[in-house]
């Protein structure tokens, strides 16, 4: 991990990417991500890669451009430049209709019609993991009324830091605020410290997901599909036609038949040939 001590050192800092600059890097975030990066967004990249500039203690995108692209450093540095390139917004009970139809119809589905008993999630594009662990509450408190079943919940997204966010499982009160008071008090634990202002999502539900490193764009082919459950909310919009059609044919290759698949509210398969069929607004069911 490379430390920002610019503030410590004097470290002068003022670049610019230029044309040049910008289309290797937005040609390989393309090509290796499927990210969008058109012209329009070389303010916003050269924003937000100042960071990196300033930890790494470089002068210019060019100095910056070459040690990305070297041998020694190409698949650390990735990492880190994707950790401050991706968008990343997130709520609890985000586009709460998705939550309520699993409550309501979804699991029940998959418990009794299906006779599933151990039931596969993915939350793709988990971002810090607020969606992850409100399926998990979800799952739980129709577990509560309805016993005999259990799950367990995949959560992936290109951003090592928001994984590591994620996995610790603690946010600021204020993310909590418009939780119902009754899901509080069974899920999160409030710091011991209360000037931290911070609570975690308890052990229990913890245990319940587990956080990796995915890339979308190059999933690998399951032997058989094995998740019940796909979310996929709001990372497609990022994506082109042809990337958003490869990754949702992706999905649809790891989501068992009778599964369902969520995406976010502004998300369309309209022309896309998929093995789902619209059951409700962004809620799918495969064949």
């Amino acid at each position: 991990m490379y430390m920002n001590t610019s503030e410590n050192t004097g470290f002068s800092f003022k670049a610019e990417l230029n044309t040049k600059e910008f289309n290797r890097l937005s040609k390989f975030i393309m090509t290796e991500y499927g990210i969008k990066m058109p012209p329009e967004k070389r303010i916003m990249l050269q924003s937000r890669l100042q960071k990196r500039l300033k930890a790494l203690q470089m002068n210019s995108f060019k100095e910056y451009v070459e040690y990305l692209f070297s041998d020694a450093n190409h698949n650390e540095e990735v990492i880190h430049m994707m950790d401050v390139v991706s968008t990343n917004k997130t709520d609890f009970f985000r586009e709460s209709v998705h939550f309520d139809f699993l409550l309501s119809k979804g699991i029940s589905t998959l418990a009794n019609d299906m006779q599933e008993k151990n039931i596969n999630i993915w939350s793709a594009g988990c971002s810090s993991g607020e969606e992850a662990y409100t399926i998990a509450f979800t799952m739980s408190e129709y577990i509560e009324n309805n016993p005999g079943i259990d799950f367990s919940i995949t959560a992936s997204d290109i951003s090592t830091k928001m994984l590591n966010i994620a996995s610790c499982g603690i946010f600021h009160e204020d993310r909590v605020l418009n939780i119902p008071v009754s899901i509080k008090k069974k899920y999160f634990l409030r710091s011991i410290n209360r000037d931290e202002k911070r609570v975690k999502i308890v052990t229990d539900i913890r245990k319940k997901v587990t956080f990796y490193r995915q890339n979308l764009l190059y999933l690998p082919m399951p032997s058989k599909p094995i998740f019940h459950i796909i979310f996929c909310r709001n990372v497609l919009i990022y994506f082109d036609r042809e990337n958003q059609f490869k990754i949702l044919t992706s999905l649809c290759n790891h989501l068992k038949p009778g599964g369902f698949l969520f995406l976010g509210h502004s998300e369309s398969i309209a022309g896309y040939d998929l093995p789902v069929n619209n059951i409700q607004p962004t809620i799918f069911r495969k064949n």
